[in-house]
């Protein structure tokens, strides 16, 4: 009895974020929940007013590159270079302020957009750290109450 040979096959890869959130749809529908929400919140007043009044670049721009940080297509690249984002954002003042109103309006973009809890978690975590590194702006000057130097 010849049986016909049959190679291991490679392990299959788990799905990228990209994948796992729906692909470029749902990419698109979480860039216009995030700038909904830029434009609604209280707390995004300084971001919302460091873009232009038509987010229609802006959208495009940033659904390039979430794409491509997310695991999809590399077009974010292939159309402007690197993301160099410190450099890009560098003309605004971005501080805890700043990096905080972003972040919640992310949180709630994903939230709305249906984002599965255990991704949402995973994504936000690796948002605080670029949002973070993001900031050019000192930190706020501690008061006396929190800075035991000073109660001194």
């Amino acid at each position: 009895m010849n049986l016909p040979h049959v190679l291991p096959s490679a392990p299959l890869a788990p799905p990228s974020h990209f994948e796992t959130i729906g692909g470029q749809a749902a990419v698109d529908r979480l860039v216009d929940a995030f700038y909904a929400q830029m434009d609604s919140r209280p707390d995004a007043t300084g971001i919302r007013a460091m873009h232009e009044p038509d987010l229609g670049h802006t959208k495009a721009v940033l659904r390039l590159y979430l794409a491509e940080w997310l695991g999809g297509p590399k077009d974010y690249t292939a159309q402007r270079g690197h993301p160099r984002l410190r450099m890009r954002h560098a003309a605004f003042p971005i501080g805890v302020p700043e990096r905080d109103a972003w972040l919640a309006c992310m949180a709630s973009a994903m939230q709305q957009t249906g984002v599965p809890p255990d991704l949402h978690s995973v994504l936000m975590a690796a948002f605080f750290k670029t949002a973070d590194w993001m900031r050019n702006t000192p930190h706020p000057p501690a008061t006396s109450a929190t800075n035991p130097k000073e109660a001194s």
